[in-house]
């Protein structure tokens, strides 16, 4: 971990840097990977999996019959804890189902906007050492309740060429429709473009490495839309003198162990805070599972003593970050300072993980600094927005001179025509 004290706002832009591959090299192999699938289709998947995951499998899609199985391997309490984590996702999710509102803009012109599913959605699940079991509740249940009709899952099998037990639970609790053992950015080239047995889809959702997020970059130059360039974990913590550093190390290190390529942040206005912060993630890391992978992450990081909390949310809304957390005092105060960011956590209790899991908000966020442009995935992620416009007689009457002055002076004769013939044949009637 790095640690630095005061560092000057010329700094600012160097501390802000995420660790990437090289472009070219990226985008030459994610090249390489869509034309294989495009060429051999479901061959290429099954080849991609040996290659890449060492998993030996026969049949990409998953049957029936192992969904049931699944289910049974599934003890009762993670069952429980699934079920209420939907809910809750449900509960927040619900509450953005917009009610459709008509504008009357003049006498007789009335328009309105009504929401419309995406008829096909896919959604990538990470697997590998941590398979995410939970983003299915969050991709999938916006995805139900907006009315997709065909929610198609790919997720990287394990070495025997098995799905972990409770994604494919979590995948049947939620309405997905079909799920296929691919994983990387083969899967998104499969949803892309469409193999023997994956459909070709209209937008793709879900996290992953930097190969997943240029697979997905790269799926838009098909057409394809994504929810975001989303790729790896990130938080950023400020501070004040009334944190607690245990609790702080705990959170750091939770975005830590999701890969070698994650990165934390801490800002902090006290230095004992900086300090026994420092220490706690050390204690704590030591008898972390995935101690290496977050211990690689750390090298990335850093712990940083600012001047004031002003300066701190400076920094915040430069760096941008996924998950940002307020442990301070009257947390609430900050909000309307916090101009880019994911998802927010305020106060001491306010655990990233409650996010990442069952509190109902969304877990898949912008990252690297996409948070600047980009919101975190909602039920408005899945659908499209259509406008609609209903003029009367007398609306075209009201309205109609408008749109005559303005399409003659833009030298579009058939645009005012299109209302110039309209009126004259009201006005013969008359």
């Amino acid at each position: 971990m790095k640690i630095k004290k005061y560092p000057q706002k010329e700094a600012w832009t160097k501390l802000v840097k995420r660790q990437v591959l090289k472009r070219e090299k990226l985008t030459e192999i994610i090249t390489e990977i869509f034309n294989e699938v495009s060429k051999n289709g479901d061959g290429a998947l099954i080849e991609f999996s040996k290659k890449f995951d060492n998993a030996e499998v026969e049949n990409i899609r998953v049957s029936q019959e192992e969904i049931n199985d699944a289910e049974r391997l599934v003890d009762n309490a993670l069952k429980s804890a699934i079920q209420q984590a939907k809910e809750n996702i449900a509960k927040f999710h619900v509450s953005q189902i917009p009610q459709t509102e008509k504008v009357e803009t003049v006498k007789g012109v009335v328009c309105w906007r009504e929401n419309r599913a995406i008829g096909k959605v896919g959604i990538y699940i990470p697997g590998g050492t941590a398979p995410l079991f939970s983003t299915v509740l969050m991709l999938a249940v916006p995805a139900q309740l907006a009315g997709c009709k065909e929610i198609i899952l790919c997720t990287p099998p394990d070495r025997n060429g098995r799905i972990n037990p409770a994604i494919l639970y979590a995948a049947k609790l939620c309405g997905v429709t079909e799920i296929f053992k691919t994983g990387g950015a083969q899967a998104i080239a499969a949803m892309t473009l469409g193999t023997e047995s994956i459909p070709a889809v209209y937008k793709i959702f879900g996290p992953g490495n930097q190969y997943v997020v240029a697979a997905k970059e790269f799926a838009q130059n098909y057409k394809v839309a994504i929810d975001m360039p989303a790729g790896p974990s990130e938080v950023l913590i400020i501070a004040d003198e009334q944190a607690v550093p245990a609790f702080c190390a705990a959170d750091l290190l939770s975005q830590a162990e999701h890969g070698s390529d994650s990165q934390v942040i801490f800002l902090t206005t006290d230095e004992r805070i900086l300090e026994e912060t420092v220490k706690e993630t050390e204690k704590q890391l030591a008898v972390l599972p995935r101690a290496e992978l977050a211990a690689e992450a750390l090298k990335n990081s850093h712990f940083i003593l600012m001047k004031t909390l002003a300066e701190a949310l400076e920094f915040s809304n430069q760096y941008a970050p996924e998950h940002l957390i307020l442990a301070m005092e009257n947390a609430e105060q900050y909000i309307s300072r916090i101009e880019n960011a994911g998802s927010v956590f305020l106060g001491n209790y306010s655990c990233e993980s409650a996010g990442d899991y069952a509190s109902g908000t969304n877990h898949t966020l912008p990252t690297n600094g996409f948070a600047k442009n980009y919101s975190g995935v909602s039920l408005d992620s899945f659908v499209k927005k259509i406008t609609f416009q209903n003029l009367s007689e007398e609306g075209l009457k009201n309205l109609g001179k408008t749109i005559e002055i303005m399409a003659e002076a833009e030298g579009l004769f058939a645009h005012k025509n299109a209302v110039s013939i309209r009126l004259k044949e009201e006005n013969e009637r008359v």
